[in-house]
Order: C-alpha cells, then structure tokens, then sequence
C-alpha cells in the first residue's frame, strides 16, 4: 500500500531506511526476474534488440516495468521522478527526488552468460545519490548504501555484512577493473603506462564496483570516446563506494551530478578506496599530458 508521504522537500534518516528497505526488496524481485530468464528460459526467449547504445532484451524490459511498478506502487510519482534506461523520458525530471534505475547493467555480459551484470537502483536528491542498491544475482549479493548511513552487502537470507574499501595506497600495489569493451588506443595507453599488479576487465559497472567493495581491487577508471557511462549507470554504484569509504569523481576531483538535462556522464571518471585517489588522478593527468597534451 502506498504510504502517504505528503509533500516531500527533505527525507529524514528514518524515512530513507524505510526508502531503502523497499528499495531492497525490489532489487531481490527484479533478481528473481532475470535469473528465470538468464538460467531458465535461456537466450530463445529473450527477444535481443539492438538500440543505439546498445542491446535490449525481453529480460530489460521485464525486470524495468518490476521496478517501476513495485517504486510506483510504494511511494508513488506526485513526489518522485523515474529515470530508467528503458523510458523514452528526458532529464532534468522537475521532482527533486529522482529514483535512477537500470534493469541490467552489462546487457552484453547477461546474453553472453559470463554472470558480470547487475540491477541498479538509485534515489537521488538534487542531482545527488541518497540511496542506491547493486544486486549481482550470479554471486547471490545485494549491495545497500544509505547517504551518511554507510554501506552493506546482504545475501538471499539476509545476512548483512559492513563494507569497508582496502587501503592500499601505493599506486605500483593497486588493482585496477576497466571496462571489457572499451578498447580504444588512448586508453590503453594509459593503462600501458599505469603502475599496478593488475588489470581485471568486468563487464559490468556495478560488478566493477563490487569488486572494489569488496576488497578484491582498489580502482575503476573510465573514459568516454563516442559515447559515455550513463546516469543509470553510476548513480547507485557511486553512492555504494563512498559509503563503503571510497571515492568517485571525475579526473580533475569534481563530484558526478545526476538528472542535469544530460544523461552521458562525460569525461575521465575515477572510482577508487580513496587512499590512492588523489594520487591516481594526478599520475593519469600527467600521462594524458605526455599523450595528447592534457584531458
């Protein structure tokens, strides 16, 4: 039932968690949604479309018209927008509460079976996330973030655990997770000339960002060519990383802001534990500068 929530300037505390549980419980649903699709009804019924930025399949739109329908029903749309990669809408939506959701995040990653996609959903305020869930239903782990509230993962029985970033700060010990389809030269040139153990290509941002919280690696970085991460892309990974101690700015240290008239988050973006941020943006800085004279 939906709760009446009046005219909503500012959610306090209480109300965010309240927020977050519904939140939650969407993201287990949607879950449910894509693995009938991903381990049952397999790529036959999945109906693949290809758009502009990409694939689109009966399992997007299924687990989209979920999580819209379950966010309507629950808190309704007089007091909040609805920003999702599978609605022909435009930003900026005029509400100040924006839930920014992503079915699957890493389409390619779902069709191709690799188990690198994930479920997105973020409720920002002003441009700003306020609660965000990752689910990655392959590993069975939801990742829950509250704005000052910090950051959990939980399992299907409900086990929660506290998530804290590493503190690896010495940029030769870090461990990086790019993109597994962005392979134009200048960036991997500056993955070339980038010290590191290591470089892990995950298909998904929400899984590269797990991977960060979950203490396996230390950095993302991205860089758009022709085309740019999206709004649905990195509003709730983002607010699950700083939560669990990290960072994610663009390059020069500037925050990301959502549902701004422009969905592509462009330019260099930077994820990271925090302890090598600054550091990290100011070596990749210095390498732009020796291969094309500056970002």
């Amino acid at each position: 039932m939906q709760r009446g929530w009046g005219r909503v300037v500012v959610l306090q505390e209480e109300q965010l968690d309240e927020i977050g549980a519904i939140a939650r419980l969407t993201g287990w649903g949607a879950a449910d949604i894509l693995q009938d699709y991903y381990q049952v009804k397999g790529n036959r019924h999945l109906a693949v479309k290809q758009k502009k930025e990409g694939p689109v399949t009966a399992a997007d739109i299924a687990a989209n018209d979920y999580i819209l329908r379950q966010l309507r029903i629950a808190v309704g749309s007089e007091d909040f927008g609805y920003l999702s990669e599978e609605m022909k809408n435009a930003s900026p939506l005029p509400q100040s509460w924006v839930w920014i959701i992503d079915p699957i995040d890493g389409t390619n990653a779902f069709i191709n079976r690799t188990g690198q996609y994930a479920i997105h959903i973020a409720l920002v305020f002003k441009g700003r996330p306020a609660v965000a869930v990752v689910v990655v239903p392959e590993s069975g782990k939801l990742y829950y973030a509250r704005r000052g509230g910090g950051a959990f993962v939980e399992n299907r029985a409900g086990k929660r655990t506290v998530l804290q970033v590493s503190t690896r700060d010495r940029l030769e010990d870090l461990s990086l997770v790019v993109s597994r389809s962005l392979r134009n030269r200048r960036f991997q040139k500056i993955l070339y000339r980038l010290p590191g153990r290591h470089t892990a290509y995950i298909g998904s941002i929400g899984c590269r960002i797990a991977a960060i919280v979950d203490g396996g690696a230390d950095a993302y970085i991205s860089t758009s060519g022709k085309s740019a991460p999206k709004d649905w892309d990195l509003a709730a990974p983002e607010l699950i990383l700083t939560e669990a101690g990290g960072k994610f700015t663009h390059l020069d240290g500037t925050p990301l802001t959502y549902n701004q008239g422009d969905i592509n988050q462009w330019g260099f973006l930077i994820g990271s534990n925090g302890c090598c941020h600054a550091a990290l943006s100011t070596r990749i800085q210095s390498i732009c500068a020796e291969i094309d004279g500056g970002v």
